[in-house]
């Protein structure tokens, strides 16, 4: 699953901060890959697909990423894009709305060593940065389950 390598902070940050994280894990694969830097927002509201934070409901001091796909029960069924690496409802039940502390808003993809070429550079100024919606159909997920 893919982990945080800052915290975006516990749960108390100000209604509408913004803040930048970077993925660790391959949960969110093909939207969110390892190194990836995520620009978050606190408080924001969450819909159905939105790419949020929280917090690990069985290792709170663990903050994963996932897409919210569904309010369950005060709370929200999250789902990772990569239904392989598991880490997500599946295995942990629906995570309680507390526990869901940032909208993602943006996705910054570094140059790697191996796009140092005209092709690689232009490809990567390309997809580089990317706001993340909401776009991806969790609803069809779930109906091929």
């Amino acid at each position: 699953m893919p982990e945080l390598t800052q915290d975006p902070g516990n749960g108390r940050a100000a209604r509408g901060s913004f803040q930048v994280v970077e993925v660790t894990g391959p949960s969110m694969v093909p939207t969110l890959y390892h190194g990836d830097w995520l620009l978050v927002q606190h408080g924001a509201p969450v819909r159905p697909g939105d790419v949020v934070i929280l917090r690990h409901p069985f290792q709170q001091d663990l903050l994963v990423v996932k897409r919210a796909a569904e309010r369950r029960g005060g709370g929200w069924w999250v789902l990772g894009d990569n239904s392989f690496a598991g880490g997500d409802s599946t295995d942990y039940g629906t995570v309680p709305e507390e526990l869901v502390l940032a909208r993602v808003r943006a996705r910054y993809r570094p140059l790697k060593k191996d796009q140092r070429s005209v092709f690689g550079v232009l490809g990567w100024a390309v997809s580089a940065l990317r706001p993340v919606s909401s776009d991806r159909s969790v609803s069809r997920r779930l109906r091929a389950r």
